[in-house]
């Protein structure tokens, strides 16, 4: 069983290539399905501001992990893995090439590595839980880039849940929280894409899409959530945060989507740093002509050995 893997930052069109592929491969009488390695994307009623595949987008390609768990679950990693694992098995069973597709270096190691978590203490945690209710999840980032500059690196200062998270795992363990995430070891059989796209390119394809998501309705979906603040996980993501914020008067609209570009350029700049470490993928310009045949270039050739 092979599993093709695309890929890249946010906004560089890897959705757009997969489904262009699946489509290539069913006209050929080879099945394939997608599966989404975007956690966000998971949560019911977050579509607008996840980017999640419209089913006109999805152009008749079976599509797993979408529209998954309700808002007020706390969505793990292991939870995530557990899930997607299922699907790849289940797709393959069929007889179908499963295509996850993903920008979360972490979620797709989770997935397709032999990925172990370290261990988990629950006084630890509710102590430093406790500690981003109090403080802010920028302060407890601070104080992460203290003990592991390289685990802050990579973790947006946003992101209370995982800055919680590495906190635990040093305070637990006494090493550095990176140390802690193992050399890659492939469960399934990979041929793994990545799409290349200029800096300048990236950010402007960035404010584009954050644009039209407002335009699309994304405060709107936001409403039509109840609960969502609450959530600790599903309101961390990328864009809701700012939202909420609007709504709570804490910011203007403009200052809301201005925020959503700045740190969706960041979080994009980590994505790219984390694949960047794995010498595992392939690169290829995400403009590049016939790219989906390129894509099946490859997987050809590795399917034949």
């Amino acid at each position: 069983m092979t599993v093709l893997v695309i890929v890249g930052p946010t906004a560089v069109g890897k959705s757009a290539l997969a489904v262009a592929v699946a489509q290539q491969l069913i006209q050929a009488d080879t099945s394939a399905e997608i599966v989404s390695a975007d956690s966000m994307q998971a949560y019911i009623g977050m579509d607008i501001g996840t980017a999640t595949p419209t089913a006109a987008e999805r152009g008749g390609v079976p599509h797993h992990l979408l529209d998954v768990w309700p808002i007020e679950h706390p969505l793990t990693v292991v939870d995530f893995q557990q899930a997607a694992r299922s699907a790849i098995d289940d797709i393959s069973a069929r007889g179908a090439l499963p295509i996850v597709v993903g920008g979360s270096g972490l979620y797709i190691s989770a997935i397709l590595d032999d990925f172990q978590f370290p261990a988990t203490n629950a006084d630890v945690r509710a102590l430093f839980e406790a500690q981003l209710q109090l403080r802010g999840p920028e302060a407890l980032h601070a104080q992460l880039a203290e003990v592991d500059p390289q685990a802050a690196a990579a973790i947006l200062p946003t992101n209370g849940r995982r800055i919680v998270r590495a906190l635990e795992v040093i305070e637990i363990t006494g090493e550095p929280f990176i140390a802690q995430l193992p050399d890659p070891v492939e469960l399934f059989p990979c041929v793994r894409v990545g799409l290349n796209i200029d800096r300048v390119e990236l950010d402007e394809r960035i404010a584009a899409r954050v644009h039209q998501m407002f335009d699309d309705g994304f405060v709107a979906e936001v409403l039509a959530l109840p609960g969502l603040a609450e959530s600790q996980t599903a309101s961390r993501a990328l864009g809701y945060t700012q939202v909420l914020e609007y709504l709570a008067g804490e910011c203007s609209l403009q200052e809301a989507i201005d925020t959503t570009i700045t740190i969706t350029r960041k979080f994009a700049r980590r994505q790219q740093r984390w694949f960047a470490r794995d010498t595992r993928i392939t690169w290829l310009d995400y403009n590049e002509a016939e790219l989906a045949d390129r894509v099946l270039a490859l997987l050809g050739a590795d399917t034949r050995q």
